[in-house]
């Protein structure tokens, strides 16, 4: 096998997308997993999936049996150019809205949720004590 490892680009490797010519990046290996696309227990779409990108975080992910990993030698067909992959972006969530959109002050909030109890429950007192039969 030594006498095959060529390294390959990422844009090499990411124009083989298609079911019948697919190439994954797994820990800087490159695998030409198509004769596997219709064996694949999760279906060829996974396999798709997980092309034109460093696919180890999917494959590890699943948690892929001691076999599944003998398996990626027969599929092995050379390393990926590490300069050559563009460098991962962080994910930034959008900012959410606080709760209190309207800017009322927190206080007044506060006051308003321990004053309307009250109030309904001395409106109930004054309407039982007019509505009560002498």
């Amino acid at each position: 096998m030594a006498s095959d490892r060529k390294v390959l680009t990422f844009e090499e490797v990411s124009q083989h997308n298609k079911t019948k010519d697919c190439w994954l990046i797994i820990s800087g290996k490159v695998y030409d997993v198509t004769p596997f696309m219709d064996d694949h227990p999760g279906g060829d779409e996974v396999l798709l999936s997980s092309t034109g990108k460093d696919a180890t975080n999917d494959f590890e992910d699943v948690g892929h049996s001691d076999t599944a990993r003998d398996m990626m030698d027969k599929y092995f067909i050379g390393e990926i150019d590490s300069s050559s992959v563009p460098a991962t972006r962080t994910y930034v969530a959008p900012q959410q809205p606080t709760y209190n959109q309207d800017k009322t002050p927190e206080f007044i909030i506060k006051i308003l949720q321990f004053l309307v109890p009250i109030l309904i429950l001395g409106l109930a007192l004054v309407v039982r004590h007019y509505t009560k039969k002498d």
